[in-house]
């Protein structure tokens, strides 16, 4: 017997004993998995960047009162001390215990905003969106680069608010001294912000990290100098001040301020005296190469800590 049935071109309803051609398949789809790809991490870094600078610029009450410290330090306990410090100084120095202060008030601002960026790790992992971020298909070094890039960028840009107030500390307001403080608040900010990172990492409770934060620190403001001269102190605190990586990112500013103010040599000695290991006065250079070497030995650390982070 033979077939009755006949084929019918594709798209026409088949009658009874017709048989209807079978349609062409296309091909399938090419399918990427994300992840393994600088690409993919370059994006992360970004996406977990903008996420912080987001949740800073809606936070404005924040913003505000992280600036209410470092101006009562500058003004209210600068000029307090400052009665007790001009009984010292000659006439006509040109120069305030404030502008003396003035470096070390904007490492505070920079060294309290990048640890209370860390804290959002641990409300992260708290609220379970650690997890998520954990899981994302890209290496979780990137997630510690956005990490810090997002609080350095924010501590940055809260230190370059205090610079409008140079003028009210006798700090000239010199191009090339503005863009020197600049570039070392990025670095101090950078490395501060990495050190955060690599202790929050490893914290489950916001309470833990607070108070860990009371002993790192508190420690690393008061022992950079920056409300004391760094010379013809006790040795005890002289070591205790060298070991501070604060110290470090501290006296370039200091040195920089000093060096754009006109002022007496006597002042500028006990003023603007420099950092040094001994008898060997450190260059600004090696100073600013001790915070990056310090700042990139926690930045690894954080990233090993994250790797671990289950």
């Amino acid at each position: 017997m033979t077939d009755q049935r006949q084929s019918v071109p594709v798209g026409t309803p088949a009658a009874p004993g017709q048989v209807r051609p079978e349609r062409p398949r296309a091909a399938p789809a090419a399918v990427r998995v994300a992840g393994g790809r600088w690409r993919d991490d370059l994006r992360a870094v970004e996406v977990v960047w903008k996420r912080e600078l987001i949740r800073f610029s809606r936070n404005r009450l924040r913003i505000v009162t992280s600036l209410v410290q470092p101006v009562l330090f500058l003004f209210v306990l600068g000029t307090g001390l400052s009665s007790l410090v001009a009984k010292g100084l000659p006439a006509g120095s040109g120069v305030s215990f404030r502008t003396f202060m003035f470096p070390g008030v904007v490492a505070m601002t920079v060294l309290f905003t990048a640890i209370f960026s860390s804290v959002s790790i641990v409300w992260d992992r708290e609220f379970g969106f650690l997890r998520e971020m954990l899981v994302a298909p890209v290496r979780r070094g990137a997630l510690v680069a956005g990490k810090c890039a997002g609080g350095a960028t924010v501590a940055t840009i809260q230190a370059l608010i205090m610079l409008v107030l140079c003028g009210l500390v006798d700090v000239p307001y010199s191009p090339t001294l503005l863009l020197t403080l600049a570039g070392e608040m990025l670095l101090a900010a950078v490395t501060v912000t990495a050190l955060g990172t690599a202790l929050a990492s490893r914290m489950a409770q916001v309470e833990s990290f607070q108070v860990v934060m009371q002993f790192v620190v508190l420690p690393l403001f008061f022992l950079s100098g920056a409300l004391f001269p760094v010379h013809g102190l006790p040795t005890w605190l002289s070591v205790l001040t060298r070991l501070d990586p604060l110290a470090y990112i501290v006296d370039p500013m200091r040195r920089a301020v000093f060096a754009h103010v006109h002022t007496t040599p006597a002042v500028a000695r006990t003023f603007g005296a420099t950092l040094s290991w001994g008898s060997f006065h450190l260059p600004v250079g090696l100073e600013l190469g001790v915070t990056a070497a310090f700042g990139a030995l926690m930045l690894a650390l954080a990233v090993w800590a994250f790797a671990r982070t289950e």
